[in-house]
């Protein structure tokens, strides 16, 4: 084994982990920075350990369970063989340099090669009443089921479009969860025209028809072609509203799941210096990546759902082959890893997953001009609480065209999340109220952190310099 820390891996879910899996078969023993508490990604995210959790794999991640365990038992077989650094929030990149908070201390981490595999967060188009209490977004309503072993709510309606809809709302009621409905926004005209591409994976079709059928067998109410019109409460959740065919309909629940497909986290490749293009398929600025992974910048390798979304199996694939591209730039020979397919096959099964994805945008395609329906009062930087009056005025008065330039004039991406929550619906809102369509108004540039860290810990820090002690008074 041969000790390389300047070989670094941020993310260990299933790109992070086939990554680390094909480095220490080549002889390489990677440093692997993660956020969780333990490994395998949101995905197959695990309850923490030792903390009386009884449901099974089986019951957490359903028809995934045995690909579930095959990702938490490589990463554990792995452990004595790469420095693993959990609960570690990388927050910021200069060259050849990661900024990493542990335990609430700073922990640069410098390297010659990185695998940027940081996955995806939800997709947030907001609507009125979207801040309420009990309005989750779909990745947050699994982490309170698989990391905490509750439900959001006692009534649970699970709004927006895409698969992770249909994964959620199974997922909940298959824990006993009362799941009141779920309202797509997408038509199911949509879903049947997607067919053929989505035929190429046909036993991920088949696991998605598996759980719509579930859940009507079950009497979950399922609806298609909604339009979203708000959910309605004071101190929490008391009912949605949605239209259809010009009527409005009303439903009462205590807790929304609210969700649009995925975004990719890209913050971290843009610090390091990426350059991005604009992806139709995804509807998004990505950092620019070769077949095998290369970025622009050399020694920086992108995998997963970090660099375009496409699911867990593509991400182990991707991982493997970003590794074997480091290796091979490093003149490193591939290793002979059973069962591991080479090269050439991962891109030709990669290929094979993206005509399926294509199927997954036209079956789950997002609203239209979805910021047409926001009210002036709607806020759409929580942060910030900057309200859609704010900006649609900038882009009237101003004249504003580029969401940068929004930004500066009204602080919306400028609060904690840094434009994770609230960059895309800013965008909408700005292409629509400008007459411009997503690509032309750029996209939000990256700023460090790129995630809230502590402050107050690093204050006292050694590698900082000391605050003067009145100036601690204060």
């Amino acid at each position: 084994m041969t000790e390389r820390s300047d070989i670094v891996i941020v993310g260990a879910g299933p790109a992070g982990i086939r990554a680390a899996q094909t480095l220490v078969a080549a002889g390489l023993r990677p440093v692997v920075l993660d956020e969780n508490i333990r490994w395998g990604g949101q995905i197959y995210r695990q309850p923490p350990a030792g903390a009386g959790f009884t449901r099974t794999k089986r019951a957490l991640y359903g028809f995934e369970a045995a690909k579930a365990d095959a990702i938490h038992s490589t990463m554990a077989a792995l452990l004595p063989q790469v420095d693993y650094r959990p609960e570690t929030l990388v927050w910021a990149c200069d060259p050849k340099q990661l900024h990493a908070m542990h335990g609430g201390r700073e922990t640069p981490v410098s390297f010659t090669h990185l695998i940027i595999a940081s996955g995806a967060t939800d997709r947030v188009l907001p609507l009125p009443g979207w801040t309420l209490p009990g309005v989750y977004t779909l990745g947050g309503a699994q982490v309170a089921l698989k990391a905490q072993g509750c439900a959001i709510g006692e009534r649970v309606v699970f709004a927006g479009t895409g698969p992770l809809l249909y994964l959620v709302a199974y997922q909940y009621a298959k824990a006993g969860a009362n799941v009141v409905a779920v309202l797509d926004t997408s038509a199911f005209a949509n879903q049947v025209k997607a067919t053929p591409r989505l035929l190429n994976q046909p036993a991920t079709l088949a696991k998605g028809l598996y759980y719509v059928g579930w859940l009507r067998a079950r009497g979950v109410r399922i609806e298609h072609g909604v339009t979203l019109a708000g959910v309605d409460g004071t101190a929490g959740v008391r009912a949605i509203r949605w239209q259809r065919d010009g009527r409005e309909h009303t439903l009462e629940c205590t807790a929304v799941g609210l969700g649009f497909g995925l975004r990719p986290e890209t913050q971290l490749a843009d610090l390091a210096g990426c350059r991005f293009v604009f992806d139709d398929l995804n509807r998004c600025w990505l950092p620019e990546r070769d077949a095998a992974g290369r970025s622009s910048q050399p020694g920086i390798y992108l995998a997963g759902d970090g660099a375009g979304i496409a699911g867990a199996d593509a991400a182990e694939l991707a991982g493997r082959r970003a590794a074997l591209a480091l290796l091979e730039d490093l003149g490193i020979a591939a290793p002979a890893m059973a069962g591991a397919p080479d090269a050439i096959a991962i891109e030709r099964q990669l290929a094979s997953i993206r005509r399926f994805r294509e199927g997954i945008e036209q079956a789950f395609a997002l609203p239209e001009d979805p910021s047409v329906q926001w009210p002036d009062d709607m806020l759409v930087c929580r942060c910030e609480e900057v309200d859609a009056r704010t900006l649609r005025d900038c882009v009237r008065y101003d004249g504003v065209t580029e969401i940068n330039r929004l930004k500066a004039l009204t602080r919306v991406g400028m609060g904690r999340c840094q434009g994770r929550m609230c960059g895309e619906a800013a965008c909408h809102l700005l292409a629509e109220a400008s007459g411009q369509t997503l690509a032309q108004v750029g996209r939000l540039r990256a700023q460090a952190p790129i995630k809230p860290i502590p402050i107050a810990p690093m204050l006292f820090d050694e590698n900082v310099a000391a605050i003067p002690e009145e100036a601690r008074d204060e």
